[in-house]
């Protein structure tokens, strides 16, 4: 069944005209009155509805039950990515969102390609998330990770820094000798894990003192040196599924 986010209040019973952007996913698929959907507002659970009305660039539907069904990992894991460039960090999110990534923090290290300020900043972060939400859409998720806005490397660090709580655990993946493997560092517990990598061509062994230094532990993949996309999505898997 078609699943689309509706970032709206869904009350059961009532009447609404969709969103433009889900609107028009609808109608792409030449949807009628009477067929069936499912709506997601992003804050738990899913919708039954029913497509009750078919304009030239709008839809109404009815809102049928909720049902509270979870889909996400038992375990937050929030990534702080080195930004890649091109359509690698598309690749990145949509990925990430479907692996259960809590959220997705962009950063500007030292060895980024991909260089992003102001207006291009807000557009790109706003192009991120509409791919998070179409992933949620595929996949089955009923919340939808935040994308947030780019940020220079050290800003991104004390930022994470605030978001950890006590029972936050910071890793950042490195191929130092020494360094602990992925899933021993993160522990068995479920509190929440930040995982911090860098763009092509990696942190900078400064900048890998740095998150060492803001309570990021090191942590390693393996011997092998993986893309920044492939990163996430290796540590990601190791984490929501032990």
């Amino acid at each position: 069944m078609p699943r689309f986010h509706c970032p709206l209040p869904l009350a059961s019973g009532a009447v609404l005209a969709l969103p433009p952007t889900a609107a028009r996913h609808v109608q792409v698929l030449r949807l009628q009155p009477g067929d069936a959907i499912t709506l997601f507002d992003g804050r738990g659970g899913e919708h039954a509805a029913t497509v009750t009305r078919m304009g030239r660039s709008d839809v109404e539907v009815e809102i049928g039950a909720h049902d509270p069904v979870e889909r996400e990992a038992a375990r937050a894991v929030h990534l702080v990515v080195g930004m890649p460039a091109n359509e690698r960090m598309d690749w990145l999110v949509e990925k990430a969102t479907e692996l259960g990534a809590a959220s997705i923090q962009p950063v500007a290290a030292a060895r980024s390609v991909l260089k992003l300020a102001g207006e291009r900043a807000a557009k790109r972060q706003a192009h991120w998330q509409a791919i998070a939400v179409a992933a949620c859409e595929q996949c089955g998720r009923n919340r939808v990770p935040t994308v947030h806005a780019p940020l220079p490397l050290a800003e991104g660090l004390r930022s994470t820094a605030a978001a950890a709580d006590a029972d936050g655990t910071r890793l950042v993946l490195s191929l130092r000798a020494g360094s602990r493997s992925l899933r021993d560092a993160a522990g068995a517990g479920s509190g929440p894990v930040w995982v911090l990598h860098g763009p092509e061509g990696g942190l900078t062994g400064q900048e890998e003192d740095a998150a060492i230094a803001a309570g990021f532990a090191p942590a390693g993949l393996g011997a092998r040196v993986l893309r920044a996309e492939t990163a996430s999505v290796a540590a990601l898997a190791q984490l929501v599924f032990p």
